[in-house]
């Protein structure tokens, strides 16, 4: 598929701070990643330290790290692959050989509703606000759309990802705000270890109520942190 070079997107500049990840703005001041945000006013962080006492510290970070290195080799995969380059490039180890059976049912079945690709791992930046790298901006079934791949061991319920489509919010704001474009819906693409396939699709009415959920945690964020 051809890139669409519809617009100039930024070239990010990260920088890491006591309380994470943060990007410059075009003023050159640090400001908090999506990630970052929703990280820090997570109403789940209780259960995760429970599962991390559960498991012991060494087994957890054990499986964060397989989690990351999968999901990042997927990434490169459908980043290669839609920008036209070779992308089956995995080695014979169980995880990459894991990560090509999803980057595999990807191809095949999760990418076929994008349309049209304006950009794939851009830099979206909020002066004083936030910033982040959204995975593909473009259209879905002719539609205007901010899309991420996520990999995941095994597809969750849409309940349990709300934090996903905030995430998609963020960024398509921030798409709305810097390009006067008007993208008001968010398509989460996920594939598991069994190579099962979900899309998960915000239209606009979930996405005007999401948006405002999206600045609440934002508000909240720069409380707690005195931003």
């Amino acid at each position: 598929m051809i890139i669409n070079d519809k617009f100039k997107y930024p070239i990010l500049e990260r920088v890491d701070t006591d309380i994470g990840r943060h990007y410059l703005d075009s003023n050159n001041k640090p400001v908090p990643s999506v990630t970052t945000i929703l990280s820090g006013t997570s109403k789940s962080k209780d259960g995760l330290m429970q599962w991390r006492i559960r498991v012991g510290e060494e087994e957890a970070e054990r499986i964060i790290k397989q989690s990351t290195d999968i999901g990042t080799a997927v990434h490169e995969a459908i980043e290669n692959y839609l920008n036209g380059k070779s992308w089956d490039n995995f080695e014979e180890t169980y995880d990459q050989l894991l990560a090509k059976k999803m980057s595999n049912k990807f191809i095949k079945d999760g990418l076929k509703g994008i349309t049209d690709i304006w950009g794939l791992e851009v830099g979206l930046v909020l002066d004083n606000l936030y910033a982040g790298t959204a995975d593909c901006v473009g259209e879905y079934e002719g539609i205007p759309t901010l899309i991420d791949f996520k990999t995941a061991k095994k597809i969750k319920k849409r309940e349990w990802i709300e934090d996903y489509f905030l995430q998609g919010c963020a960024y398509a704001n921030a798409h709305n705000v810097m390009f006067g474009t008007k993208i008001e819906q968010i398509v989460i693409l996920m594939v598991d270890r069994n190579a099962i396939f979900q899309e998960f699709i915000v239209r606009p009415t979930e996405f005007n109520f999401l948006t405002r959920k999206w600045k609440n945690r934002l508000i909240e964020f720069n409380n707690k942190y005195n931003v």
